[in-house]
């Protein structure tokens, strides 16, 4: 069952990002801005019945409405929260399979390494450690961290994260980082 965990403020006044305590999504992102364009998919039209919603955007493990400015949150939130708990995740349509040929891939794993070299191994350097990609495939890269990072908490998750956001910004939103540790 699908549980609203927290909600948090965005920079716009008029939107809230909900997090759910299971992932919608791998590696796409879903954006909505009328209910017209959201007909195809079951969560989106769903949330657009709420009277006031104005916008839907889904990721990973998060949400966020745009509301109305006429809209009050008090009429919003309970509905959406009742909605998710009662929805079947499994309506959610299938994301679409990404190939990457192994041109792209070699190109794409050399912009990785030369990023990382630059902005995130000196930093960890710093800290008595390192990290080492193992593997590439398609879009998933698998690292290792290495002296001091192997065993530090904040490396496995926060700097995880952290590396995954920098390369979905720098070379290509459908990355997804993962510790080989894990698999």
């Amino acid at each position: 069952m699908l549980i609203v965990q927290d909600v948090d403020l965005t920079p716009n006044p008029q939107a809230l990002k909900f997090f759910l305590n299971e992932r919608l999504l791998v590696r796409e992102t879903r954006n909505f801005k009328s209910k017209e364009e959201a007909q195809n998919d079951p969560l989106a039209k769903g949330i657009f019945e709420i009277t006031g919603v104005v916008s839907v955007f889904y990721m990973d493990k998060f949400i966020t409405i745009e509301k109305d400015p006429k809209a009050s949150w008090g009429q919003i939130q309970r509905p959406f929260v009742d909605f998710i708990k009662n929805f079947d995740k499994s309506l959610i349509p299938p994301e679409k399979e990404i190939t990457v040929s192994s041109e792209e891939e070699t190109e794409m794993l050399r912009k990785i390494n030369q990023i990382l070299n630059q902005r995130v191994r000196p930093a960890l350097a710093g800290d008595g450690g390192g990290l080492e990609v193992t593997a590439m495939e398609g879009f998933t890269v698998k690292i290792r961290y290495q002296g001091a990072c192997g065993s530090c908490p904040s490396s496995i998750r926060g700097t995880l994260v952290a590396i995954e956001n920098l390369l979905k910004r720098e070379v290509n939103p459908a990355i997804e980082v993962v510790s080989a540790d894990e698999y």
